[in-house]
């Protein structure tokens, strides 16, 4: 715990105006816990996965101006492990001076554990002690100094050290890109948090992110468009499907009305800002196969974890949701909005990343990207989306 140096350092209260990305700071008996949905939209969940996600700080950041050395952070985090799976790594803290990456940190031991049951759906959680990242040698002047939180682990903040004061980074001026999507934007197995692929288009991009991508949990919930509604935001994006089929969640009837719904919302909050549909990257398991997703017990068997659509093809004729039949249905709700709204466009997600890149990089456990191909949606999005000529340009030409 560097308890011998602690004398040396300044302890700063963390506070709202210290975070970056976070829509609401709850006070827990141990700490600070970011959440990623207002109080009011949690109150309209019942579901424990998207409770997870919403805690789980993927685009939430530290952000402080200081000429300190050092600093130290004591975190409380929540790490997942499933019964038979291979371990997870310990959750990664990405430290960047004036913008660029100067140093990382992850610790192996402590935090609070959730043992899964995979085939049961069962749940433990035992409380563990708090952990102490710590960066020193850092350069002795004024600058900017960002600590990305783990993108996949809940983390509650206990307690902030620095051997200099610190204050809140300046308004640089930068516009704001409010994006939501499923547990892919929420960065899935990419290697880090400043590494997500919203991450890196925001990096590449130059705009601030706020990621509101829940793993398992873009479902065209009434209280999440709410609350993008409620958010100011220079730049809107919406990636929609995946998790609509893979959790098997409406047929065709009902996903017209519902985007239309979502879309409704948020325009009543920002009626001109511009906003981006975005549809299913390339998933094989689920291009013409209708969801439930379900883990492969063959795979997990072996140690693997792997996932396997459990539909029937046959079934899309009842209106049971494929990949395909989302695109063509957004590019219909999208192509009747725009008559009305031109402030808003679709990017077909297989502009990301499609069969050819599949086939380069294909998705480890048939639903997620690896860190590589994370890095190749980022780049992307920030060619096709964020750059000049771009649907959410994020510098005035």
């Amino acid at each position: 715990m560097h308890s011998a140096e602690h004398h040396h350092l300044i302890t700063t209260p963390v506070t709202a105006d210290l975070l970056r990305g976070a829509l609401d700071l709850e006070r827990t008996a141990r700490g600070l816990l970011p959440h990623r949905l207002p109080p009011a939209a949690r109150a309209r969940s019942a579901d424990p996965q998207l409770a997870m996600a919403e805690s789980q700080p993927s685009g939430v950041r530290l952000a402080l101006r200081t000429r300190a050395t050092v600093v130290e952070l004591d975190t409380l985090p929540t790490r997942r492990s499933y019964l038979g799976a291979p371990p997870r790594p310990a959750g990664r803290y990405d430290l960047l001076v004036d913008g660029l990456p100067a140093g990382q940190a992850a610790v192996a031991t402590g935090g609070d554990t959730l043992t899964v049951d995979l085939a049961t759906g069962t749940t433990e959680h035992r409380e563990g002690p708090a952990v102490t990242l710590r960066f020193a040698d850092l350069p002795a002047r004024p600058k900017d100094v960002e600590i990305w939180l783990p993108h996949n682990e809940t983390t509650e903040l206990v307690a902030l050290r620095t051997d200099a004061p610190v204050e809140p980074v300046p308004d640089r001026g930068r516009k704001v890109w409010l994006h939501h999507g499923s547990s892919i934007s929420q960065g899935s197995d990419a290697a880090s948090p400043t590494t997500t692929w919203p991450a890196l288009a925001a990096s590449l991009g130059g705009v601030e992110l706020i990621n509101l991508g829940f793993g398992g949990g873009a479902l065209l919930d009434p209280f999440t468009a709410r609350a993008m509604r409620d958010t100011p935001a220079d730049l809107i994006s919406v990636k929609i499907g995946i998790n609509l089929v893979n959790a098997d969640l409406m047929r065709l009837r009902a996903l017209g009305p519902a985007v239309h719904g979502f879309l409704d919302t948020i325009r009543d909050g920002h009626p001109t800002t511009p906003l981006l549909v975005v549809s299913p990257l390339y998933c094989p398991i689920h291009e013409d196969t209708p969801g439930p997703a379900a883990f492969d017990l063959g795979a997990l068997a072996e140690g693997r974890l792997r996932f396997q659509a459990t539909g029937d093809p046959a079934e899309r004729a009842a209106g049971k949701l494929t990949l395909t039949a989302i695109r063509e249905e957004l590019a219909r709700v999208v192509r009747q909005r725009s008559a009305e709204d031109p402030h808003l466009w679709l990017l077909d997600g297989r502009e990301l990343y499609g069969e050819a890149d599949h086939a380069e990089l294909p998705l480890p456990d048939a639903l997620h990207p690896d860190a590589a191909t994370h890095r190749r949606i980022g780049e992307r999005f920030a060619a096709l989306a964020l750059a000049a000529g771009g649907p959410l340009a994020a510098r005035d030409a």
